[in-house]
């Protein structure tokens, strides 16, 4: 018995020995023919690596969309304030808990604990909706500087005016905290 299973064993070890010869030979042969056609085949890349490169151009730009999705999202955080705005609002509470004493007025109180940190939020605000501003005019005024004849995807054009319109809204709520015109300071007098 066990001569039997040392003879199917061998018997599959010069099978697989004769099918990697085999697999050799065609490799061979592919190879060859490969080589014969090498010279068509590489024009024939070379005109394709070309056309690819005419569609690229063709394209419109990833940077120009994606900095119009970063000009609405600015101006978005311009709305809502950010965590920045939020975190720098209770910094300057604390340091406005920090410089009163038990002892001053009511009026200073509010001042230094609440309306420095109205103010500093309206001022982080007011920051994120001048960067939407910014990132917005850039792509609206990029088709200008580039290739002539190439126009810009509608729908980055679209999403590039929802930037600026957000961040001008923005900066125009940041103006009217910071002046207290909007929600000011209640009178303690």
């Amino acid at each position: 018995m066990a001569t039997k299973t040392a003879d199917v064993s061998r018997t599959d070890d010069e099978r697989a020995r004769q099918e990697a010869a085999a697999g050799t030979e065609d490799e061979a042969r592919t190879a060859g023919t490969e080589e014969a056609g090498a010279g068509a085949e590489g024009t024939e890349n070379a005109e394709h690596g070309a056309e690819s490169g005419e569609v690229r151009e063709k394209t419109p730009g990833a940077g120009q969309g994606a900095g119009a999705v970063v000009s609405a999202a600015l101006g978005v955080v311009s709305l809502s304030g950010g965590w920045i705005g939020t975190v720098a609002a209770a910094r300057e509470t604390l340091v406005g808990q920090l410089r009163t004493s038990s002892g001053a007025s009511v009026g200073k109180q509010i001042k230094e604990v609440y309306g420095d940190a109205w103010h500093t939020t309206a001022l982080w605000a007011g920051l994120f909706a001048l960067a939407a501003l910014a990132v917005g005019v850039v792509v609206l005024i990029r088709p200008a500087f580039g290739t002539p004849g190439r126009p810009q995807a509608a729908w980055i054009r679209s999403v590039a005016w929802a930037g600026v319109s957000l961040g001008a809204v923005g900066l125009l709520l940041a103006v009217l905290k910071y002046s207290d015109a909007l929600l000011a300071l209640p009178s303690t007098g």
